[in-house]
């Protein structure tokens, strides 16, 4: 550190974080964050604040360390999920990881596609303070919103199909490869006319397992027509009106894969409408996995994601800190999605 006086606290006053940027040669946020223990500040940079704090012997003001410190206890989950069952799963997953730590859940619905999008996310999080923030998709894909989290010093998990971020900040759920086990089964089944429900078009799940499915199938020398390419929304409203649209094709598909399970479930129900019988006369798969695919009859074939462990696992990477761990050292989970074989997909007769 230099010697020179004007970049030193006056003798007798008292060192101020000014004084500390000032010696350090960074912002007074910068400062904040170092003294916050914000995962957002290079360790080069840690050091070179750290050590003008120990020059100057600087001591933070315990009111205003107070004031940071409140938001510890408190995690956001922000979501713009239309399957409320994804949702619920989700939030179990990430109490499972805060049992016992002292922190609580608090979640924050939205639509990415509000013009108060990042006004309302911004009140939600000074608001509560948080302490950090997890995001399943499609809020996780969203750069204005890691952008504005940065900007707040509010550190965040992001969960999504591919890798979008510094792998501390990540679980990737590798979804190309599961729709690709989906394809594959279909076609050992025998089936060559295959409709494809995709998801909403705002999700990157939905364009990384649409393309995953149409991959695999072209592997196998099948193409999917576009009369069988339906975009869907998600919802099981949207899976009965795709549904009804394939099967009153001159030609429809002998089996049908949805980006969901919420739409395969309206698939089904759109089969039965038109008296149909299942799987029979139709095989259907899902993704997900979720609780109601094993409930349902025929019992739902579908891609499990291990959506409770997700948000398991993405609680305890952000709580990391908080136990003297480097989320950039922890073992990265491996999130791999696998076919669950079940009843709606059997060969074709």
């Amino acid at each position: 550190m230099s010697e020179d006086d004007s970049r030193s606290a006056k003798p007798g006053k008292r060192a101020t974080i000014n004084d500390v940027a000032r010696v350090a040669e960074v912002s007074k946020k910068t400062v904040s964050r170092v003294i916050n223990q914000s995962p957002f500040v290079r360790e080069d940079t840690r050091e070179r604040v750290q050590a003008a704090i120990d020059e100057l012997g600087f001591v933070p003001d315990p009111q205003a360390r107070g004031l940071a410190f409140r938001r510890s206890f408190l995690v956001g989950m922000i979501y713009d999920q239309p399957s409320p069952t994804y949702v619920v799963n989700m939030q179990q997953g990430i109490l499972d990881a805060l049992k016992g730590s002292g922190f609580e859940l608090v979640v924050h619905p939205c639509s990415r596609n509000s013009p108060t999008l990042l006004k309302d996310i911004r009140g939600f999080v000074e608001r509560q303070r948080l302490f950090g923030v997890i995001m399943p998709p499609s809020v996780s894909e969203d750069d204005s919103v890691i952008e504005l989290l940065q900007e707040l010093d509010c550190p965040y998990v992001r969960i999504a199909s591919l890798a979008l971020d510094e792998p501390q900040n990540m679980v990737v759920t590798n979804d190309w490869i599961g729709a690709a086990e989906a394809a594959q089964h279909l076609a050992d089944l025998g089936h060559r006319r295959i409709a494809l429900v995709r998801g909403l078009a705002s999700f990157r799940s939905s364009v990384v397992r649409g393309q995953g499915f149409i991959d695999a199938l072209a592997e196998r020398g099948i193409d999917i027509p576009a009369a069988y390419d339906l975009q869907g929304a998600y919802t099981y409203e949207s899976g009965v009106e795709a549904g009804h649209a394939l099967l009153s094709l001159p030609e429809p598909p002998t089996a049908i894969f949805t980006l969901n399970d919420d739409m395969a479930l309206g698939v089904m129900q759109a089969a039965r409408e038109r008296g149909m019988e299942l799987p029979r006369d139709l095989s259907i798969v899902g993704f997900d996995d979720l609780p109601m695919a094993a409930r349902v009859w025929p019992n739902l074939t579908s891609v499990r994601l291990p959506i409770r462990d997700m948000g398991r696992m993405a609680a305890e990477k952000l709580l990391a800190p908080t136990r003297g761990v480097d989320p950039a050292k922890l073992q990265q989970p491996e999130v791999r999605p696998a076919l669950v074989v079940r009843r709606s997909a059997i060969p074709l007769g």
